[in-house]
């Protein structure tokens, strides 16, 4: 199904908004709203920004209606810093700033947390879209990782996540060096990469009766083919796009056919 050109845009509708964390602190996240239609909602990993999906939403926003939400993952502190805490707040920004049940659409570890979401507060749930998933198997950036890691070593651990070098964002590299040079910064990053291993979801997969796609970069060796697979046997109802040429970002390295993606399952949605 042919998709949308991508053009640049100023439509998209850009604000904050103040979350409570299960510690009772004061969370921002950033969220930006663009289209009509279908209600999306897209969740990012865990040095995901809400930009990563901006070549997607430009190419859907004629016919669905897409919320991106990033959270400041990296800033979270002791109980805050867990997948268990993201999951909360997640729940509350649906609750309070999306009107009624969404398709979830999660990279990483926030396709681990839309599956959280889907298992535990179905009601707000219409579909999911999982993307190179966290939840069953994942290979970390964490292990192994210097205390201060330097640029070299950022540069090749996210070219990791592309199948196609020349598709990573030097800023990428430039703002996880600042956030991960200091200490708090990293600390988060290893206590919610053990927290979402932890978190293995393989026993209740079974239990999400939401229509779930799994869209899968077939060169994603973060969360590799065996793992999209092992998504695609457990859920009841799912079905898998495999992306050629594709690593762990697919919405970055082929936007287009992720795009197409979506506006197939939204249609299938709305046949049900």
């Amino acid at each position: 199904m042919p998709t949308q050109k991508a053009e640049p845009t100023d439509r998209f509708q850009r604000e904050s908004v103040l979350l409570t964390s299960p510690a009772g602190r004061a969370v921002t996240a950033k969220v930006v709203r663009a289209g009509e239609g279908t209600k999306f909602v897209f969740l990012h990993g865990l040095v995901g920004l809400n930009e990563h999906w901006e070549e997607v939403i430009r190419r859907v926003e004629g016919r669905l209606s897409c919320t991106t939400v990033e959270l400041p993952l990296l800033d979270l502190t002791g109980e805050d810093c867990s997948i268990q805490a993201v999951t909360e707040m997640t729940v509350q920004f649906l609750e309070r700033h999306i009107d009624g049940p969404s398709i979830l659409v999660g990279n990483s570890f926030g396709g681990h947390v839309a599956a959280k979401i889907a298992l535990r507060r179905s009601d707000l749930v219409q579909g999911l879209v999982l993307a190179g998933a966290s939840g069953l198997f994942e290979r970390t950036m964490v292990r192994g990782a210097p205390v201060r890691p330097s640029r070299d070593w950022l540069t090749e651990k996210i070219g990791e996540l592309f199948h196609d070098k020349s598709r990573m964002n030097k800023n990428d590299v430039e703002r996880a060096h600042a956030l991960l040079s200091k200490r708090a910064g990293a600390k988060a990053m290893v206590r919610l990469s053990k927290t979402a291993r932890r978190d293995n979801l393989s026993g209740d997969l079974c239990d999400i009766v939401c229509p779930t796609l799994l869209i899968w970069g077939r060169q994603d060796i973060v969360t590799p083919p065996s793992a999209g697979q092992g998504f695609m046997d457990l859920l009841p109802d799912a079905r898998i796009v495999w992306i050629e040429d594709c690593g762990h970002a697919p919405m970055i390295e082929a936007p287009e056919p992720f795009a197409e993606a979506l506006l197939d399952f939204s249609e299938e949605i709305g046949e049900d």
